[in-house]
């Protein structure tokens, strides 16, 4: 069975999880900058893991309602939509996967400080992982 990639998109740095083939766990990967290479960053990626579906967080409000990061994350989707076809490209909620990913780093041991270079793909292996467990569901 192939991958799935999981995207946890910023303003600054985009977390990146993979999944092992049998789809079961998420591993982080390092983040990748939000430039004018990303897309190109992120098809090398899918074409390196062997990838057949990307999940990509989409952030909103505690309420649900649109952020302003949810504009970005709306324009990333279209983009890796159309970049990647006819590869699977789904949205997810990703409310909480931060607050989750800092508790997770904090229970590992890793200062503030330090969690600064792996916040966002720990949010990203966050997202991914409950992605996986509820298709198993």
């Amino acid at each position: 069975m192939a991958r799935v990639l999981g995207l946890d998109p910023g303003t600054r740095r985009c977390g990146v999880a993979i999944s092992d083939s049998a789809r079961t766990m998420a591993f982080p990967r390092e983040a990748l900058p939000v430039d004018e290479r990303l897309v190109a960053a992120i098809s090398e990626t899918v074409n390196e893991e062997s990838v057949e579906l990307v999940v990509l967080g989409r952030p909103v409000s505690l309420a649900g309602s649109p952020t302003a990061s949810t504009a970005l994350a709306d324009e990333l989707f279209a983009t890796l939509t159309n970049s990647l076809a006819p590869l699977e490209v789904v949205q997810v909620d990703e409310r909480l996967t931060t607050v989750e990913a800092q508790r997770s780093l904090r229970g590992a041991g890793h200062r503030e400080r330090d969690q600064r270079a792996r916040i966002d793909s720990a949010a990203a292996v966050v997202l991914l992982q409950s992605f996986l467990d509820g298709a198993r569901a």
